[in-house]
Formats: structure tokens, sequence, C-alpha cells
């Protein structure tokens, strides 16, 4: 009886060992998914949290920031709508900025109870998650992925915030999953041969939707496509003489390559594929690659230790010394470059300065001289406040 008590002893230990989150497939989801686990950890919050009712800075001046937003506002008036329709440049514009805000301002919520735990936050966030899924049925017109992508990245944030950390009740949670389940996962899981903050920003919605409805399936498939697109997004001078590509974008010449590249045909270590067309593009897939990797590193992978951290850094590093001021050569861009990064750093120079211990002094010049960071009113919210210098 002991020698079969302690053999079933040993056998799970083995079984669990070969389960363990560093010694799994490399890329692949958790066999158990950690939660709030999209973008932002509960150590995270904590950290924050402490920070900001200690009143020590650049925390205090950020969630001072975030509260006086129109996305705090406890009397906000959800605005949903059964067709979200984006054209291009979200024109026509039927329910895309009213799904991207409201999504951000149940974020903003989210955080805002975490913080204060008064719980008129917490209900607030619910109402608006309550109020999209139960009306929204599709998204349409050329934006479509896109708008799906803004969206749905931060719908996720605030839904694993109020379910995980909420201590109260969530009647319509059920039905909020079934939302990103049918509405939005569908739009943005099969990716875009779009320019490359598409595919990316759709992935991060992607990752964090399947993070909330524990989809090992989707999280998997998100991740590789992450990870060609990364590669093919920001070029490194181990990639050869030319960028690497998405192989079903069929950019098989040097000509072809370039033209995607916006014109540009020589190529340096941190360019990104949208460098020469702005920088506030290019911001968008600079924060998508680093939402991606800080949401991996709390499922139990650690992608900023492969070449997605590299490009991530080596992007922050170039488009950072720019966006400060250095005069623009005349091979980069014809001379010229549209600055406008954006509220974009935070995440990626924390886990890649501060965890890491990776000196980056431009990016931390510019991420300190853009503190507190804000909302970019699209995705990006308040991430001096989650991340700002924290070790967590």
């Amino acid at each position: 009886m002991r020698r079969t008590a302690l053999l079933a002893t040993v056998t799970a230990l083995v079984a669990g060992a070969l389960v363990w989150p560093a010694a799994r497939q490399a890329d692949a989801a958790p066999v158990t998914f950690a939660h709030p686990g999209v973008t932002v950890s509960k150590s995270q919050l904590d950290f924050a949290r402490t920070k900001v009712n200690a009143g020590a800075q650049p925390w205090k001046a950020a969630y001072d920031q975030m509260m006086a937003s129109k996305y705090a506002d406890l009397n906000r008036v959800p605005k949903p709508r059964a067709t979200v329709e984006c054209g291009s440049y979200s024109n026509p514009n039927y329910g895309c900025t009213d799904e991207r805000e409201d999504a951000i301002a149940a974020y903003t919520d989210a955080l805002a109870w975490y913080i204060t735990r008064d719980d008129r936050y917490a209900k607030k966030s619910i109402a608006l998650m309550d109020a999209w899924s139960a009306v929204i049925k599709e998204h349409t017109n050329s934006n479509a992925p896109l708008q799906t992508g803004w969206a749905g990245s931060s719908w996720p944030k605030a839904a694993e915030l109020i379910k995980y950390t909420y201590t109260g009740t969530w009647a319509n949670s059920g039905r909020f999953a079934t939302m990103l389940r049918t509405v939005y996962l569908p739009e943005v899981i099969n990716g875009s041969n779009s320019n490359g903050n598409w595919e990316l920003s759709m992935m991060e919605a992607a990752v964090g939707i399947s993070v909330f409805l524990e989809d090992r399936t989707s999280y998997d498939k998100a991740i590789a496509k992450f990870r060609t697109r990364t590669a093919a997004y920001v070029y490194l001078s181990s990639d050869g003489a030319l960028p690497k590509t998405v192989p079903s974008q069929n950019l098989d010449t040097t000509a072809k390559i370039v033209n995607y590249w916006q014109g540009q045909s020589t190529f340096v270590t941190g360019l990104t594929q949208e460098t020469c067309r702005d920088f506030t593009h290019t911001g968008y897939g600079i924060s998508a690659i680093s939402h991606i990797a800080e949401t991996s590193r709390i499922q139990g992978e650690d992608l900023y230790g492969t070449d997605v951290g590299e490009r991530l850094r080596q992007a922050l590093g170039f488009q950072s010394k720019y966006q400060l001021g250095e005069a623009v050569p005349s091979w980069l861009c014809g001379g010229s470059l549209t600055l406008g990064l954006g509220p974009v750093t935070e995440t990626g120079y924390n886990a890649l300065h501060n965890r890491l211990g990776i000196a980056m002094t431009n990016t931390q010049k510019l991420t300190e001289q853009n503190r507190p960071s804000g909302s970019n009113n699209l995705f990006v919210a308040w991430e001096t406040l989650t991340d700002g210098d924290n070790p967590n």
C-alpha cells in the first residue's frame, strides 16, 4: 500500500514537472493561464497602487492624469451599436471612435477600481462592457480589421481586471466572453497583409482575447503570426541585405520590398517598415510588439530574450533619437521624417532597461521627458502608471 502510494506520488510529481511553464515548448500557450494577465499582472498593479497611495512620482502624477481624463468620468454614457463601420482613416466613422473610447474607458475604470477600491469604478467598467456585449454584431468597411484590433486590445485588459480582482459580481461576463469569441476574434486571428502595424495590433487583440477566453489554440496561432510579423517589421543587420518578409505577402524582389518599406532602400538596425511613412504608425507597431511581449512574459514565456526583445530595443532606440531631435541623414527617408511617436515607450523600456539592465539612453530620455504618458485614444493608455519603472 505504501509502495503504491509512493509510486503514485512520484508519478504525479514527474507529470507536474513536464508541464512546468519554463519547460514547455517554445511559443506554446501556458497549460494554465495567469490572471489578470493581459499586459499587466497583479504584482505590477500592486506596485503601482502602493506608489500612488504613497504619493510617489511619477505614478501619482500618472494616476491624477488618468482620473482627470474623460475616460474616468463616472457619468460617461456608452454608445454601442450593432454594426461599427470604419472606412480608411475612419471615414466613414460610424461608431469607430465611440467603440475605441468606450473600451479605453472600461479599462480606465478597471484600473481606477484597482487603485482606489471604489466599486463605483468597477461597476462603471462593467456597465460599459455590458452595453457593448448586448448590442454589437460586426465590424464593416475597409478598416474593420484594424478597428477590431484596436478596440479588441482594450476590452480584454478591462475584463481581466474586473473578472479576477473585483470582489463584486459581473453577471454578464459570459455574454462579454461570447462577444469577444464571435465578434472580435474571427476578425483578427487570421492577420493582415496590410502595413505591419495592422497585423501587430490585430495580434495584440488576438493574444489578449485568447488569454481571457483561455483559448490555447488561438493563443498559439496569434503568437506565431506575431513572431513572423515582428521579424518583418523591424530590421536587424543580422537579417542580411534585405529585411525579412511575411511569406503570404509575396515580397519576392528587392523592388517590392523597397516599395513596401516606403521607398527606403538603405536598411539599418532599428529601422521599421513604416519609419519612412511616419512615426505615429510606427509607434502603433512598436506599442503592439511591447504589449504582446509583456503579456507573453506574464503567461510564462519571456520573448524579451528572443529576437523580439532585440528588435523592440533597436526600434525604440532608433526612433527615439530622431524623435528627440537628432538631424536626419539624407539616406534616411529622403532626409525628412514625420515625427509623432506617441506614448508608446514605457512598456518596452521598463522590460528591457529596468528588468534586464540594458542601457537605452535615447529611449530613457524620451520616456522620462514624456511622463506621464497618457493615452493615444486608440489602444494605448496610462502606461507610466502601470509600467513606469515597475520591477514586477
